[in-house]
Order: structure tokens, then C-alpha cells, then sequence
């Protein structure tokens, strides 16, 4: 897959890596490992987008135009303030087009020209 520039790693996101990656501890990955990766995610990024109170109700108003989880409208709220453009994503009904951001899921395969 391509890496898209500028890359934005949203809040939300490192939270959601490092819960996930606890259920990789059988597998031998480690706690610090994990915190290892969201440093090297921090380091690559181009910019962090963190939470601010106005998301909650932007993401109240993206839940109801279109049908999201909460988590989901959050995710999608911080990405458009951020102004993110695109977000890979297997969930949220990808691929589609959110208030300018486009949703698409990198496990499908791409359309062929």
C-alpha cells in the first residue's frame, strides 16, 4: 500500500493500537513494544490531532446524518476538524465519502482501470 502524505495520526487511534495490541500478548508482543510503535507512529507523523470539547457535538451531528457509532463519529469528527482527507478503515461501511473525508478499506481490492 502506498504511504499517503501528509500523514495524521489521530488521538483516538494510538488509543485504540495500544488497547488492540494487548490481545497480541500471547503472541509475544510485548506492552513496550506497543508503546514503541505509537512512538515511531508519533515520530513519522506530520501532525497529531487531539480531542477537543466541540468534537462531541460534531460527533453527535455526524452520528445522526449518518448513521455511525459513537466511537466512529468521534473518529470521524476529529478527522475532519484535522482536516484529514482520506482514512483507511474496514469498518463504517467503507468505501464512502463522509463530510469530505473519504473511507476506504485497504483489505478490498482496488478497481482495476
Amino acid at each position: 500500500m502506498a504511504t499517503e502524505r501528509p500523514f495524521a495520526l489521530v488521538w483516538q487511534i494510538g488509543c485504540e493500537f495500544l488497547a488492540a495490541s494487548r490481545t497480541l500478548i500471547p503472541l509475544g508482543f510485548t506492552a513496550a513494544q506497543a508503546w514503541g510503535d505509537l512512538a515511531d507512529m508519533r515520530l513519522v507523523a506530520d501532525a497529531i490531532v487531539l480531542p477537543v470539547p466541540e468534537i462531541w457535538t460534531e460527533a453527535q451531528s455526524l452520528q445522526t446524518r449518518h448513521m455511525l457509532s459513537f466511537w466512529d463519529s468521534l473518529l470521524v469528527a476529529a478527522c475532519v476538524r484535522g482536516g484529514v482527507t482520506l482514512l483507511y478503515t474496514e469498518e463504517m461501511g467503507a468505501p464512502r465519502m463522509i463530510d469530505g473525508l473519504s473511507l476506504v478499506n485497504p483489505f478490498l481490492p482496488t478497481p482495476s482501470p
